[in-house]
């Protein structure tokens, strides 16, 4: 899973990106390369499951984050989003949209004035903007594939064009992709396009730290703004959150609470990413290893276990699945089966997240 962070000039993402991986990327406005960094998803129960085991490696799920170079100039002015820049905003699973919401006479706002929901609003629509030309060239090309197409594909070029223009009517209103309503069949159509309203969005508003006492009036605001099953919001001081996760952990939770800066930007975006794209964790667990592993929603016992190794997919026999609860509870998986608790599940099994799952499996 990859989340893409996206910003004006000078709005702070690297700064972010530097926060939700701990890393020390030097900060500028105008870096010409994506940077890739991975963060590990902060969950207290495979804290639990290591504490149990005592396993030689302890492995968390991850999620990898690119810092992605600001646009090119004249952005926002060119209704739509294309060449290099596009390609390295459609690569990703979803997008992280920094704005500036702090005030630094020393470094102007590119365009003069600080106000943050412009910018994320601005940003949305150049993706819109860029959607729709993608679409101004797709359907000139259907018409043209009409020529010599036999009925089947007449057929099928007629349901395309069908969708596309109803979806370009409703991006011409200012309704992006992922807020249409389209069903998992026009969703699926969607995909090769490389579409980018279609994307979850997490939008950040970058505060100052004098501007910490209004966080929670700030995280209401721009919430109430931007709505919908596939947008998450979140205000963050990314300069402190920066300075603060290359602290020892101890230091760092008595100077947040001191701050009143709240959990750490890598909890709270680890955590926003995660469920803007509606991922879940599954363990599995042994004296050897304890491990998280990030899928899907509504992923199958079979696709899950292919996860973990292509053979245990090709070969799946039968799962053993547990919830964490009823594990930590029992103390152990000898004391679950004893009682009950380890269950045995086929292959079309739905896991549920934080479940702990052993594969039987035969090639």
């Amino acid at each position: 899973m990859e989340i893409g962070i996206i910003g004006l000039p000078w709005a702070g993402k690297t700064t972010v990106f530097n926060a939700v991986t701990s890393g020390n990327l030097a900060i500028t406005g105008y870096a010409d390369k994506p940077n890739i960094g991975v963060a590990k998803v902060p969950d207290e129960r495979i804290e639990k499951l290591a504490d149990m085991y005592n396993p030689k490696k302890v492995i968390s799920a991850q999620v990898t984050y690119v810092d992605v170079p600001p646009p090119p100039e004249g952005f926002g002015k060119t209704r739509g989003i294309g060449g290099e820049y596009l390609n390295a905003l459609q690569s990703n699973d979803a997008l992280m949209v920094v704005t500036r919401a702090f005030e630094n006479p020393s470094v102007a706002h590119v365009d003069e004035t600080i106000d943050p929901t412009r910018d994320a609003e601005n940003m949305i629509m150049e993706m819109i903007f860029s959607d729709i030309g993608v679409l101004d060239r797709r359907l000139p090309r259907i018409e043209d594939s009409y020529k010599g197409a036999n009925s089947q594909e007449r057929g099928a070029l007629t349901q395309e064009k069908e969708l596309l223009v109803k979806v370009k009517g409703k991006l011409e209103d200012g309704i992006a992709l992922k807020d249409q309503g389209l069903s998992d069949d026009e969703a699926k159509r969607m995909v090769g396009f490389g579409f980018l309203s279609i994307k979850p969005l997490i939008l950040v508003m970058n505060i100052g730290e004098d501007q910490l006492p209004q966080m929670e009036k700030l995280e209401k605001e721009i919430a109430g703004v931007f709505q919908g099953e596939h947008v998450r919001t979140a205000v963050v001081c990314a300069q402190l959150e920066m300075e603060l996760v290359q602290m020892d952990p101890e230091e760092e939770r008595e100077f947040r609470q001191e701050m009143g800066a709240g959990e750490s930007s890598l909890s709270r975006m680890v955590k926003l990413s995660y469920d803007v794209v509606d991922q879940i964790s599954f363990f599995t667990v042994g004296e050897d290893e304890v491990r998280a592993w990030e899928i899907p929603r509504n992923t199958v016992a079979r696709h899950a276990a292919g996860t973990i190794h292509s053979d245990l997919q090709r070969g799946f026999i039968r799962a053993e699945v547990i919830s964490y609860e009823n594990l930590v509870e029992c103390g152990g998986l000898v004391e679950a089966r004893k009682r009950g608790f380890l269950r045995q599940e086929g292959k079309d099994y739905v896991l549920s997240d934080g479940e702990i799952m052993h594969v039987l499996f035969n090639l």
